[in-house]
Order: C-alpha cells, then structure tokens, then sequence
C-alpha cells in the first residue's frame, strides 16, 4: 500500500541476495551452485523461459484467474487485458493496463519459491479516487501510489510466510518489496529499487 522513501539501498546485495550482475555471471560461468539458494533450477529458468503462467485469487472479489500471459517470446495481448480486468479497482471497476513487468516479478517469486500455489491478491490498480478515499481512512497509503499507474500489487501466498515471499522478491533485485508482515502481505511494484518494512 505504502511506498515510502528507500530504507536502504543496499540490502539487495546482502550475502542472502543475489544481485542481477552476479547472478547472470553465474549463468554465464556455470557456477550457480556456488550462490547457495535452494531452487537453482528454478533460478537459472528465471530469464530463460519460453512461457510464463501465472495463477491470482483476489482477496476480495473471489475471482480466480490461471493463464499463460508470455509464450514464444512474446507477451499474449488477450491474457494481458484479463490480468488487467483481474486487477482491475474492485471499489469501482475501473481497469488500466498492468505493467508486464510485474507480472514477470510475481512469474520469478513464483520460480524462485518453487510453488505453484496463487498469488492471493489483496491489491492491484487503485484509482486516483480510490486512492485517496483510502488515504483518508488507512494510515501509510502513499499519495503517489504505483497502484494508480498499474506497476503495484499487494500479495500473500496460501501456507507461505510473507517474511520467505519477500525474501524471494529481494532476490530478483527488481522494483520496490514492501513487507507488511502484521497486515500479512508483501507489495513489490516497477519502481525504483528499494524496501521497506511496516
């Protein structure tokens, strides 16, 4: 929900993270073994699969939604507008196109968490108004919300604590992870790189 300042820039590059760089120079020397994660297959697949499937639940509306939005190199224009329609402001209907490049982040939490369970979404595109109605009402909601742009979304996966997803998304050393382990959700967006923690 929230998106404050970066707390520290530099977590991403902790002895638990792996850095874009070391990691695609882990690729290219065959070394992979020596970074230590538990899903190396899962990480080596990470920018080299031919498609990509995601499945949502959202938290709120029931809907349900399993489909591969990537294949053969390219992103399927269908299944971009119904994760957009999936996403869309369940206060209001309102629908913007998602960033695909948030659905490659959940697609590589997925593949470095090895689960196949859904995302269970509790947030995704918020309206101009939406967003503010909720900065009256719930405390931390940013004024300049990357839900309104499409590029935020709120998640939790069934059996998995939130603490392990947002560990998962650091690893990826994309956008911004938001950890909200009270309210029991992980937010990442396509922003600048950063985290925080509520």
């Amino acid at each position: 929900m929230n998106e404050p300042k970066l707390e520290n820039p530099m977590i991403f590059n902790t002895t638990h993270g792996l850095s874009r760089r070391r990691f695609l120079k882990g690729l290219a020397c065959g070394s992979l073994l020596a970074v230590g994660t538990p899903n190396i297959a899962q990480a080596a697949r990470l920018k080299f699969s031919p498609s990509k499937t995601l499945s949502l639940e959202h938290h709120h509306t029931g809907d349900k939604l399993n489909l591969t939005y990537y294949e053969n190199g390219n992103y399927v224009t269908g299944a971009l507008k119904e994760i957009s329609y999936f996403l869309r402001d369940y206060h209001n209907d309102q629908v913007h196109s998602f960033d695909p490049a948030l659905l490659d982040q959940l697609h590589d939490v997925k593949l470095l968490l090895g689960v196949n369970k859904p995302f269970h979404i509790m947030s995704g595109y918020r309206s101009p108004d939406t967003n503010a109605d909720l900065r009256k009402h719930t405390r931390g909601v940013a004024k300049h919300s990357l839900h309104m742009e499409a590029r935020a979304v709120d998640i939790r996966i069934e059996g998995v604590n939130v603490k392990t997803i947002r560990n998962a998304a650091m690893r990826l050393n994309r956008g911004g992870v938001g950890y909200y382990p009270n309210a029991n959700f992980v937010h990442l967006d396509t922003g600048e790189l950063r985290t925080w923690h509520k």
